[in-house]
Formats: C-alpha cells, structure tokens, sequence
C-alpha cells in the first residue's frame, strides 16, 4: 500500500509593488544601459567588436574589399 503524501503549506502570495515603483525601477534600469551607437555608414546597430563603429554587414563588406584590393596588388606585381 502506498503511503500518501503530506503536501507542503503554500506561502501566502507576496505583496505586489506599487506601480509607481516598478515605474521608477524600469526608467532606471533603462538609463544603466548603454547606449548603443550606430553604423557611420547605414546607421544601423553597430557590431560590439567594431573599433570603427561599423554594423557587422558594413564591416564584413570593408574587410571584403580590404581582401580584394590586396589580391590585386599582389597579381599586379
């Protein structure tokens, strides 16, 4: 025969915050972050790791032609 189980008391539900204060704790959460910059070419979200602040489409295509244009010189050589 199975033993039952005892259930456990339930906590009584926490008291909910004001809305004023979880207002506050959005706009100061919301000014902690930084603030992203833009691509100096489209405009758009700029890659973490870009030291050009390039978006990762505008970089990719800089390295690209960085790539090409090396190539080049080489084959003219």
């Amino acid at each position: 025969m199975k033993k039952k189980r005892e259930t456990l008391p339930v906590d009584p539900p926490a008291a909910k915050a004001p809305d004023a204060i979880i207002e506050q704790a959005q706009i100061a959460l919301e000014a902690a972050r930084p603030q992203k910059a833009g691509c100096v070419i489209c405009g758009e979200e700029s890659a973490p790791i870009s030291s050009e602040g390039l978006c990762w489409v505008c970089r990719r295509l800089k390295l690209s032609a960085w790539r090409d244009s090396d190539s080049q010189m080489s084959a003219q050589e």
